[in-house]
């Protein structure tokens, strides 16, 4: 058994243990219940593009349907806590003796025995299930585009037995929600979408690099690459880049939009955020890299928000 210095517990404590049924429990751990940053973040971009993509229908003088874009909305909070579960549940099933050797993840489901395999991958079944019912709710084109994204998200659990810097593809996969809003509403991936979707990736890099600094020490031990290993002391110049880039492109997409003030204000809000991580970063305090880490739902809150008062405001 290998243990982590100082790695924080960043699921105690939750409603998960205080509420729900015992036989739930294990389940609901598996798809990552306790802990809804992970949903939140996969959430986030899928908002952004649908208000981005009024704003953009308003800029070509053409008037969004404003209770499809709340469906969408919807839609899109159901299907990332459907997908986010589903995508958690796949890493544990291909993770289970990784997860056994690590201190912090050998009390989770399987690798402690709370869950079979094969009642695993019937909940792995039970959650796509979930996320195809909100798939059909969704225009044709924004269905294709949903499962163009599936061979990314069946082999990001891989990445990091592969290469340095697996954030990179999980980058692709969480950041594939800023396609969807466009999409849904538009049923095209205009030029907003596509920059809107480089930026959101560079931004996913940034805060799981932050995350990964957490288990720096264990990844080393099992042999597990990461972008918080390759960076390690100069992780603060590349997060400089990561953050710079995002906020560069999401600028530039809300310029592609048709641009506004409310809209470059959140921009500039989200930027701030980015530049405050930066600056209060220390890798070898792994409570702060957690803190650090989950803020970035805030962050992406300012800049969705910012991209609302602009739709609203035409």
């Amino acid at each position: 058994m290998i243990t982590p210095a100082a790695a924080p517990a960043d699921a105690a404590g939750n409603w998960v243990e205080r509420h729900a049924p015992a036989f739930a429990q294990p389940y609901l751990r598996l798809a990552r219940v306790d802990r809804p940053i992970g949903s939140w973040l996969l959430l986030i971009p899928c908002w952004w593009s649908v208000a981005l993509a009024a704003r953009t229908m308003l800029a070509q003088g053409v008037t969004p349907d404003p209770l499809a874009a709340l469906a969408y909305l919807v839609l899109f909070a159901l299907g990332a806590v459907a997908m986010r579960g589903a995508g958690c549940t796949w890493n544990d099933i291909l993770d289970r003796d990784i997860d056994g050797k690590v201190e912090r993840t050998r009390s989770r489901p399987l690798p402690s025995g709370q869950v079979s395999l094969a009642a695993a991958f019937a909940f792995l079944v039970a959650q796509a299930l979930v996320g195809l019912l909100v798939l059909l709710c969704l225009p044709r084109f924004a269905q294709v585009t949903a499962l163009s994204s599936l061979g990314i998200v069946a082999i990001y659990p891989l990445m990091k037995r592969v290469i340095w810097i697996p954030q990179a593809v999980l980058g692709l996969c969480f950041s594939w929600g800023a396609l969807m809003g466009f999409a849904a509403l538009m049923q095209a991936l205009p030029p907003a979408a596509l920059l809107l979707y480089a930026g959101a990736i560079l931004w996913v890099i940034g805060y799981d690099t932050i995350y990964a600094h957490m288990d720096r020490a264990d990844d080393e031990a099992v042999g597990v690459k990461s972008s918080a290993r390759l960076f390690e002391r100069q992780t603060r110049p590349w997060l400089v880049g990561l953050y710079a880039g995002a906020a560069l492109l999401i600028a530039a997409a809300v310029a592609a939009a048709g641009g506004g003030v409310y809209a470059y204000a959140g921009a500039a809000l989200f930027a701030g955020h980015l530049a405050w991580q930066i600056a209060r970063l220390d890798i070898d305090n792994p409570a702060l890299c957690l803190r650090l880490f989950r803020s970035n739902r805030d962050a992406g809150l300012v800049l969705f928000a910012g991209f609302v008062l602009q739709a609203l405001a035409g």
